[in-house]
């Protein structure tokens, strides 16, 4: 391709509405252009280094023996309630209808679709093991779609569905794609972390996710310093601390004026924090209402909602005011661990069970109680948000903070869709049973933000060979000089020749500004034929360290092919 002909149009300015630098070098590079907010077109720069890595992501995949298919963008509404799904998933579900009247959505995913397709074709143990996947659109009717290709509506993702006849095969398959994954990520030159994660709304026994490490990560993680333990923060978990033996010099009911924050309260009180209890009310929604709910943590502990919600099995939690909380007669910042009203869900978390000597709301105005938290007594769960410094559940080393950006995520599905949606087969008795299921998804172009994320600089994209646009940049510092054009165009046609992907500058514009654009648009290597043009030398410039090497022309094909 040629650079004058080509359709890549960068810009120096930044647009005002792009805070992480991929979405900035995105768009000023020329990769993608905004159609409304969250939608996305791809132009040739962006579409090129798409179909890279959806060759990359199509590869590993069909080696480890998956198959593709391609499965409908609009799916039948009757397919989700059927899965339960219908109002569960939410507002990001979208769902018309068409001139019929006939229901259907935008598929953000396909389980359903996926088991629809397989239920009444595959009827005997004798034909499993089974590996489907798609490489298709998506839409996600996002509340607010930000960071370009990190949190679009419309998106490009690998989805795949694998059906067993035991949960045994299943296991196996899951950590296959977890192998599969790893070097999908590892070609693609992502730093990335393998971490234990929260199901969400696709629900299983279990899942993990691929971390892609980088300041600009929504997600936040919790990374053992020694040993390979990760998790997302919706799913950590942690040794219970050691706190040191307290004994408070009170008992009964305590007066405590005015006094509603943990921090007061301890201070008041002369007791450390993690020798009270916090209660936090929220209003929890159900597909059939909704209730208010209590979580009681440890004082210095922070509530983690993803693993509230799991803990009440509701579609969504609010902050409940202190008039709802009012209107059913609990005095908000006195609430109390033995608070009984009917319809109100109470949840402990687990490392307060059999704790004495806690210092909790009297369900009293102004009042405070000191209380044991009696195994049996109450509903336990996993509730609080594990934070850097907190102890490995493995190894008991040290847990580290980090920022990542989800890029993959595998699922232990069980009989989560197949029950529901009598997708079965006979086994080896005759019996019929529903498949056992795993789902396997890949981000393919959230995997371009998440690229530059993590390797991208202060001056533009820094590109892995395997998903660059192209691999080499020949630059003709002057498109007016005879010696420097003829070089170029000879090396562009070795290179072509020699199937490597290269792109020729021929453009009459300033050196400067093609360079500032090899710099932008992040090719690996730019290949410069300037001033020793005569000599028959060109001067290699890699794009990652900057390093520059001058070469005669031959022996400049050589180390391209050598390096490339």
């Amino acid at each position: 391709m040629r650079f004058s002909r080509a359709f890549i149009r960068t810009v120096k300015e930044t647009p005002k509405d792009a805070v992480l630098i991929s979405h900035k070098y995105l768009l000023r590079g020329g990769f993608i252009s905004a159609q409304s907010a969250g939608i996305y077109d791809f132009m040739p720069l962006g579409k090129r280094v798409l179909d890279k890595i959806r060759a990359v992501v199509k590869e590993e995949l069909d080696r480890a023996g998956c198959e593709e298919v391609s499965l409908g963008f609009v799916t039948p509404a009757d397919f989700w309630r059927e899965s339960g799904r219908f109002f569960k998933y939410g507002k990001e579900l979208l769902r018309f209808k068409d001139r019929k009247e006939g229901e259907f959505v935008l598929g953000p995913t396909h389980e359903e679709a996926m088991v629809n397709l397989v239920r009444g074709r595959v009827s005997s143990y004798k034909q499993l093991p089974l590996n489907l996947y798609q490489i298709n659109l998506k839409f996600r009717d996002e509340a607010r779609p930000r960071f370009g290709l990190m949190r679009g509506r419309e998106f490009l993702m690998k989805d795949g569905y694998s059906f067993h006849d035991s949960r045994e095969d299943m296991l196996r398959e899951f950590r296959l794609m977890e192998e599969t994954y790893k070097r999908i990520f590892r070609r693609i030159g992502i730093d990335f972390k393998v971490v234990e994660a929260d199901s969400g709304a696709i629900g299983g026994s279990g899942s993990k996710e691929f971390m892609a490490l980088a300041d600009a990560g929504e997600d936040t993680i919790l990374c053992c310093e020694k040993c390979e333990y990760g998790a997302n923060v919706e799913a950590a978990k942690r040794v219970k601390p050691d706190y040191q033996p307290f004994e408070a010099n009170f008992a009964g009911e305590i007066d405590t004026p005015n006094i509603t924050a943990i921090g007061d309260l301890a201070a008041f009180l002369k007791v450390p924090e993690y020798k009270t209890i916090k209660a936090v009310a929220k209003k929890a929604l159900f597909d059939d209402g909704e209730k208010i709910a209590i979580f009681y943590i440890r004082g210095c502990d922070d509530l983690e909602e993803t693993k509230a919600l799991n803990a009440i099995g509701a579609n969504e939690l609010t902050d409940a005011s202190a008039d709802e909380l009012a209107r059913l007669g609990i005095a908000a910042g006195f609430i109390g661990l033995n608070l009984k009203i009917e319809g109100v869900l109470i949840v402990v978390d687990s490392e307060l069970e059999n704790e004495s000597g806690m210092i909790t709301g009297a369900n009293r105005q102004d009042k405070h109680i000191v209380v044991s938290v009696e195994s049996g007594a109450h509903t336990f769960a996993d509730l609080i948000a594990v934070k850097s410094g907190d102890r490995c559940p493995v190894c008991g080393a040290a847990l580290k903070s980090r920022s990542g950006i989800e890029i993959g995520h595998i699922f232990q599905l069980g009989e989560r869709y197949s029950k529901p949606l009598n997708a079965v087969f006979l086994d080896e008795n005759g019996k019929t049973k529903p498949f056992v299921m795993g789902t396997y998804g890949i981000g393919v172009s959230r995997l371009i933000a998440a690229a530059i994320e993590a390797n991208g600089d202060e001056k533009g994209c820094v590109w892995n060979k395997a998903i660059a646009p192209y691999l080499v940049d020949i630059i003709v510092s002057s498109a007016k000089d005879e010696a420097q054009t003829a070089l170029g165009e000879r090396l562009y046609s070795r290179l072509i020749h020699d199937g490597i992907d290269t792109i020729l500058d021929d453009r009459a514009v300033g050196f400067g500004v093609k360079m500032n654009d090899f710099e932008l648009i992040g090719f690996p290597y730019a290949v410069i034929a300037g001033r020793l043009a005569a000599e028959g030398k060109a001067e290699i410039v890699e794009r990652k360290s900057g390093e520059r090497l001058t070469l005669e022309i031959d022996r400049v094909i050589d180390w391209i092919k050598e390096n490339g």
